[in-house]
Formats: structure tokens, C-alpha cells, sequence
């Protein structure tokens, strides 16, 4: 079994049902078991054109399968919310994407791992974070003294993070949110 970690985020539509439902099926993924998802957190678009802010959060599975195997099951989830590829960094459904496998490190530009940008984004590092305070980067650093650079580097805020206390991902087999 492989440690994954999967970045969700959701601008459009029914935000927290999209995020739940990508929660379900990567969670039913073949050879997957969720072992932690993070609380979930409002965000400013980073990049893009003008657009709403998202619901982010990071979903940590265990899996039997390849790193690419994992990217096609994520994939397969943003087509289920009819995730639509028009505008780079632009407004969508959902994004999944995978930001650690493991401890591989790999250039591949149809999966670099890890993932390129998540050592400078807030809406990575801070829900990671949260499913597991001890978590590395491979390649790079722990998490807690990635996500310590970015705030001290974000003097305009804009990577700031809201938790929603208000709203609540659930992993299989939990009842209303309480494992």
C-alpha cells in the first residue's frame, strides 16, 4: 500500500456536494482506502481569471495501485461533476489533483510528483496539515515549515484560508460527519 494525497477544490455549482461526492468515489476507487480527510476550507482563486472562491480540501488514501492509476481515478471524478477544461487556472466544478504519492519524486509531465506548485499554495499545505502534522513533501520539506513560508511570504493575503467550521466532509462508513 502506497500513502496518496489528493488535493480537492470546487468553485461552481453545489460546492460542498461536489466535494463530498469526489470524496465517495475516489474513496471507491479499485484497491483505495481513505484514511483521512481535512476539514474543509474557503479560498480565494490563486491565478486565473476573476472568479468565486473555493471549498479545498485534501484527501488522504491509501491505495494498492500505481500513481497514474490514481490520476485516472481522479480524473474520472472531475468528469462525473462534469468538470470542463476551457480556461487555465479558470473557474470548475471540481479539481482533484494528486499532490504526493508516496515518497516518489518523478518529472513526468503527465504526473510530476510531487506536485509542482503544492510547497506554494495555502489551500495544500494547511488542510494537509490538518490530517497529518507530521507530513513530508517529498523532495522538499515538512509540510508545517512549507505552509510557515508561504504565510510569511503572503504579506498581501492573498492565499488566505477560512475554515468552515460550518461544513464537514465525511469519509465512508461515518455517520453525519463523526467517525
Amino acid at each position: 500500500m502506497t500513502r496518496a494525497v489528493l488535493s480537492l477544490g470546487s468553485n461552481l455549482g453545489d460546492r460542498m456536494a461536489t466535494l463530498q461526492g469526489a470524496v465517495d468515489l475516489l474513496s471507491a476507487g479499485p484497491g483505495v482506502m481513505p484514511a483521512a480527510v481535512s476539514p474543509v476550507y474557503e479560498t480565494a482563486p490563486v491565478g486565473g481569471p476573476e472568479q468565486g472562491a473555493f471549498l479545498n480540501a485534501v484527501l488522504v488514501v491509501d491505495t494498492e495501485g500505481q500513481a497514474k492509476e490514481l490520476l485516472d481515478l481522479a480524473q474520472a471524478a472531475e468528469r462525473a461533476f462534469e468538470r470542463v477544461r476551457e480556461v487555465r487556472w479558470g473557474p470548475r466544478t471540481l479539481d482533484v489533483d494528486v499532490i504526493a504519492f508516496g515518497d516518489l519524486t518523478d518529472e513526468d509531465p503527465v504526473l510530476t510528483l510531487p506536485h509542482p506548485r503544492a510547497h506554494l499554495r495555502a489551500f495544500v499545505l494547511r488542510p494537509w496539515l490538518d490530517t497529518d502534522p507530521a507530513a513530508v513533501l517529498p523532495g522538499r520539506a515538512p509540510v508545517a515549515a512549507l505552509l510557515a513560508g508561504v504565510e510569511a511570504a503572503d504579506t498581501g493575503g492573498e492565499q488566505e484560508l477560512v475554515r468552515r467550521g460550518d461544513l464537514r466532509l465525511r469519509l465512508p462508513g461515518e455517520a453525519d460527519g463523526v467517525r
